[in-house]
């Protein structure tokens, strides 16, 4: 019985620590649609630092509801790429990027994004790629953050919308993708700092959804090659990405 008792142990003991590692250092997310692109592709797989903001009961298994708020919180910043629990059910993960702190004013206004008033500096992205329906830009948040969006015109519904005042203890989010995304300015609403899960840093695999997971002789001219272990960090200067040397839920 002993080889047999110390397999059991050795699992018992890579499940503790797979555990850990998810509950308090990174977890993979899959992207399994285009609310965020050009930024985030569907059959991207990301790493999430769960440590970055702190840690509340989303952060733990099964939201086990032990901890009371948020501990350790460093608050998130604009331009922050953000996985969250949406605040409707608790219970599904969303990804979108944070455009408005506790007590900032925004809206949308013939497509331009306005923060406490002022317009977001948005410029064409040269080179537009033709896999993307719509026009890509360069947006420029007031803190100097910089990243691509999608853009299909300025005249959709979303395109224009009230002023929203975030809320104390609550962030507002926007897909990338402006006119195809679910986020603060419908289904979403102001998201709670305790439904923050935490902040994704790295594309660790990507595929195009070409080959099915049988199809075995297909993986790898389906796997995107330049997106492997891309830091989001510098995801949105695409003439200059950069490829860091360390290396499933869904998200809407």
């Amino acid at each position: 019985m002993g080889p047999i008792k110390e397999t059991f142990k050795t699992i018992i003991f890579a499940g503790v620590v797979a555990v850990i590692f998810r509950t308090f250092l990174y977890e993979p997310f899959h992207i399994p649609s285009g609310s965020m692109e050009p930024t985030l592709r569907e059959g991207d797989y990301l790493f999430v630092s769960k440590f970055v903001y702190g840690f509340s009961s989303f952060s733990l298994p099964f939201g086990l509801p032990i901890i009371s708020g948020r501990i350790f919180f460093t608050p998130p910043k604009i331009g922050d790429v953000i996985v969250f629990k949406l605040p409707l059910d608790n219970k599904t993960d969303y990804i979108k990027r944070i455009v408005g702190l506790p007590g900032d004013t925004v809206s949308v206004k013939e497509g331009i994004l306005h923060i406490n008033g002022l317009p977001v500096h948005r410029a064409t992205e040269e080179g537009n790629e033709s896999t993307f329906k719509g026009t890509l830009y360069v947006e420029t948040l007031p803190n100097g953050v910089s990243h691509q969006i999608l853009e299909r015109s300025d005249e959709e519904h979303l395109d224009e919308t009230q002023e929203f005042t975030v809320p104390e203890d609550h962030y507002f989010a926007l897909g990338d993708n402006r006119d195809n995304s679910n986020d603060s300015r419908r289904i979403v609403g102001f998201i709670p700092s305790k439904n923050l899960v935490g902040k994704a840093e790295i594309i660790f695999y990507s595929h195009n959804g070409k080959a099915r997971f049988w199809e075995a002789w297909k993986w790898p001219i389906a796997i995107r090659y330049n997106r492997l272990f891309l830091s989001l960090i510098h995801i949105s200067e695409p003439t200059r990405p950069r490829l860091i040397s360390y290396a499933v839920f869904c998200l809407k």
